[in-house]
């Protein structure tokens, strides 16, 4: 089945873990770590999905650690594109930790990440602009 040309580039990207004790450190919370990772690779998701091409990470910026996330919840992480430069991708990712037996949900970590579109050499390669999502 052929993809539709005129459709809206994706521009976010969802994951869902569980905080196991591997995952934790000595108070039983969330590694800042293991956070970075998940987010990381989130962002990797989501700029990967936009651009349709290899993307790398190139920078992460103000990762603010609100509130500790425990052994046993759920983390839901969302990315979404914000900005797009020529071959850049500016993606914000936060973490949403979910008591399962409460369905209590608070945002805990929130982060920027800048992503870049690499051809098949690894030179940075131009992606769509998002104006053009407004067409």
């Amino acid at each position: 089945m052929a993809m539709m040309q005129d459709a809206a580039l994706p521009t976010e990207a969802r994951m869902v873990e569980i905080v196991f004790p591997n995952h934790a450190n000595h108070l039983g919370t969330l590694f800042g770590g293991q956070a970075l990772a998940w987010m990381d690779k989130a962002a990797f998701l989501a700029a990967t999905r936009y651009a349709r091409r290899t993307v790398v990470t190139a920078r992460s910026d103000q990762v603010d650690f609100k509130l500790p996330i425990r052994v046993g919840q759920m983390v839901e992480t969302v990315a979404r594109i914000v900005g797009v430069g020529r071959s850049s991708m500016q993606v914000e990712v936060e973490l949403i930790a979910e008591d399962l037996l409460t369905g209590d949900r608070r945002t805990c970590t929130r982060g920027s990440f800048t992503m870049i579109a690499l051809d098949g050499d690894g030179r940075p390669v131009a992606v769509p602009s998002m104006s053009a999502q407004a067409d």
